[in-house]
């Protein structure tokens, strides 16, 4: 069904910082990243109430009527629509609506997506037998971010379900105005703040980060490893230490990494939430950029976390810049240097926090205990081009949960698995 909506602003602008980065990535690997998921509906929920949603996200929400035009020289702008209609898709079925759901997912995250002519959001409801029972929701990363669809959460307890009246003012900032505001002055000088931190780190970066080796076909590779043990351990180190859970898990990723490549001094791009900064807290937009980690390995655990603590606060100051002069200056650097000075390394901590533990502190003897528990599944394998590596801590409760994908030009699939061990194996032994 065609769900109509209606907001204020319309016209063209460029991009703002944070699209420019996901325009890279998407130019880069070739394909749109689709964010989103799915939910259960509750008991009695209709299929007129999440058109009257659907209706009001797009209605208050800039960026999610907003589609990106190419220029004939091939820049991108972003261009908003002040009204028009969405596809809210209806799927019957009888049999599993959560299963269902799933496939519908999938479709929507894998269909050619038109970022110059379709909505940037695919929304279903999964129907049993008639009753709305899941919900589908996909949106193109270039226009939210993580934060964003906590934004939008938030603000649908503006929207009265039954009747999609708006109940009060939309709050945050808007793609077009912060595109604006970031060709300001005190924009211009964070941005030029942050890229003088990213040249000292990478100067200091002596050798490439990666060695070379033969590609793999398919060249991508990924596998996620799953530790109830390597929570244990975290928890008990934080309590201990009062360090939070993130740099910890950043130091193990470090370790790892030199030991399987020979090279101590890890440069690890870290995901950025620029949402402390005023305005910025409700928007439905994409405001997380890459900040820069360097992490001297080699020494204890501990030492080397309470580094990548260090390390992570100067990376988050340092996250607010236009992506256009970074590029210029790694191009610059790298051919100044000889080799990249940025591998394109990441480390994600999808839980949305790096705060510490409470309590008492597991034993040793329950932490080995669950170490049985442990597994590794294979993931993946593509050959879209990608980034050299990189790390999702997932938000899984009740265990350690987490991702690399590779590029095995860099990292052999036994790097890989080692790499992901490697995690778990530093934990427990620091903690035990």
């Amino acid at each position: 069904m065609l769900v109509p909506f209606s907001g204020d602003g319309s016209g063209t602008e460029e991009l703002t910082w944070g699209q420019w980065d996901v325009w890279f990535m998407m130019r880069m690997s070739g394909t749109p990243r689709m964010a989103g998921g799915t939910m259960p509906l509750a008991a009695g929920t209709t299929v007129e109430q999440i058109a009257h949603l659907l209706s009001f996200i797009v209605s208050r929400h800039q960026s999610l009527r907003t589609r990106i035009q190419l220029s004939p020289d091939g820049t991108p702008s972003q261009v908003l629509s002040a009204s028009g209609e969405v596809a809210l898709e209806v799927v019957d079925t009888l049999d599993d609506p959560a299963a269902v759901a799933e496939t519908v997912r999938a479709r929507f995250a894998s269909e050619p997506f038109e970022l110059e002519t379709d909505w940037p959001v695919r929304m279903a409801v999964v129907q049993q037998a008639g009753k709305p029972a899941h919900f589908v929701a996909m949106y193109p990363h270039v226009v939210i971010d993580g934060y964003g669809f906590d934004a939008l959460a938030r603000d649908l307890a503006l929207l009265d379900q039954s009747t999609g009246q708006h109940l009060g003012p939309r709050s945050g900032v808007q793609p077009m105005d912060l595109a604006r505001q970031q060709r300001g002055a005190s924009a211009l000088r964070q941005s030029a703040a942050s890229l003088r931190y990213w040249e000292s780190v990478l100067r200091d970066n002596p050798v490439p980060q990666f060695g070379q080796l033969p590609p793999r076909s398919p060249r991508y590779w990924e596998a996620t490893y799953d530790s109830p043990a390597a929570l244990l351990a975290l928890q008990a180190l934080s309590v201990r230490t009062g360090l939070p859970s993130g740099p910890l898990l950043m130091a193990a990723y470090a370790s790892a990494l030199a030991e399987v490549t020979g090279v101590a001094r890890r440069v690890i791009r870290t995901q950025v939430s620029n949402r402390f900064r005023p305005g910025f807290r409700d928007s439905v937009s994409i405001l997380v950029q890459a900040g820069l980690c360097a992490v001297s390995t080699g020494g204890p655990l501990l030492d080397v976390a309470a580094a990548a603590w260090r390390s992570q606060l100067a990376a988050g100051k340092h996250a607010y810049y236009d992506p256009r002069s970074l590029w210029a200056l790694l191009s610059a650097l790298e051919a100044e240097l000889g080799f990249a000075p940025d591998p394109l390394c990441y480390f994600n901590d999808r839980r949305r926090t790096v705060a510490g533990f409470d309590g008492v502190a597991p034993s040793r003897a329950s932490i080995l205990a669950a170490q049985p528990l442990s597994r590794l599944t294979p993931g993946v394998r593509y050959d879209n081009t990608d980034v050299t590596a990189y790390l999702n801590i997932n938000a899984v409760p009740g265990t350690l949960n987490y991702t690399l994908r590779a590029d095995t030009a860099a990292l052999s699939p036994t790097d890989l698995e080692h790499i992901l061990l490697s995690i778990e194996s530093r934990l427990i032994h620091a903690a035990i």
